[in-house]
């Protein structure tokens, strides 16, 4: 007790004195003063390490239990889909062999067996006349007039000129494009009609049609053309008397696409009329 009351007692002429005599020492020795300086930041570096641990760790702690949280909801929500997903995986397969079954009972002819040619788009021609885009791959590699084009989620036009090695697509928006169709889930019947903008229109949709903006439209099969059962878009604005279509296919941001070999079994019976006006454009 005595020897820390005298400590109090000079402990600010203690300090004068030590500054002083730092102060010489670093006029006199300067490097004397950095070893110093040195020697005390090794020595309170582990130290304040040491004692910073804690809360460094309590954050780490923080942060993975925050984590584990994310994860755990995220993981009942997969969960869920996944559920989901098998309930619906469960109801296909029943339907799909209900349909088989029915479709062995009616007899019905099956639909033509479809393949596909992956084809690189080489460049476009876009204009306020003309709505084209161009295929690196031709006739060599299986492509033919009169093939659908699919990008991305749906439908982008079909094929109307080939050479040996490239291949010309009309696509959907062409003013030139008519691709018969059904609105679902009415299956209402129309045709897409392309007027060179990127959402061509609905025509000959009859008057008492039931359709509403983001009904799903697909191709209906008529013409043998299209199988049916492509996608082509949702219903978009519904004006007086007619309705814009947004496709699915943005062929803006399309590499490449698929060109489906669809044909009908046999060839249609030719008559003078129809050998007159049903080439195809």
């Amino acid at each position: 007790m005595p020897a820390r009351a005298l400590v109090q007692r000079f402990a600010f002429a203690l300090l004068i004195a030590a500054a002083i005599a730092l102060m010489i020492i670093s006029q006199s020795e300067p490097g004397a003063l950095e070893r110093l300086r040195s020697g005390v930041t090794d020595v309170v570096t582990p130290i304040v390490a040491f004692f910073s641990r804690p809360s460094a760790t309590v954050a780490d702690v923080v942060e993975r239990v925050e984590s584990l949280a994310s994860i755990k909801a995220e993981n009942a929500s997969l969960r869920e889909s996944n559920d989901r997903l098998m309930r619906w995986q469960s109801l296909a397969l029943r339907l799909q062999r209900e349909n088989d079954e029915l479709r062995q009972a009616l007899k019905v002819v099956p639909d033509p067996r479809a393949t596909y040619v992956t084809a690189r788009i080489a460049g476009e021609a876009g204009g306020p006349f003309v709505r084209t885009a161009l295929l690196g791959a031709g006739e060599r590699d299986g492509i033919k007039k009169g093939q659908a084009v699919l990008g991305g989620h749906g439908l982008i036009g079909r094929i109307v000129d080939v050479g040996s090695g490239s291949a010309r697509v009309l696509l959907i928006t062409d003013l030139n494009s008519r691709v018969p169709v059904f609105i679902e889930p009415h299956r209402e019947r129309a045709v897409l009609a392309g007027d060179n903008s990127d959402t061509p229109r609905l025509e000959f949709l009859a008057a008492e049609a039931r359709i509403a903006p983001g009904d799903r439209i697909v191709t209906s099969g008529e013409g043998g053309l299209f199988p049916p059962g492509l996608p082509v878009g949702v219903v978009g604005e519904i004006g007086e008397g007619q309705a814009a279509v947004r496709p699915y296919a943005a062929w803006d941001s399309l590499e490449f696409v698929s060109v489906l070999d669809y044909e009908l079994p046999a060839p249609l019976p030719a008559t003078r009329r129809a050998g007159r006006f049903g080439a195809l454009p």
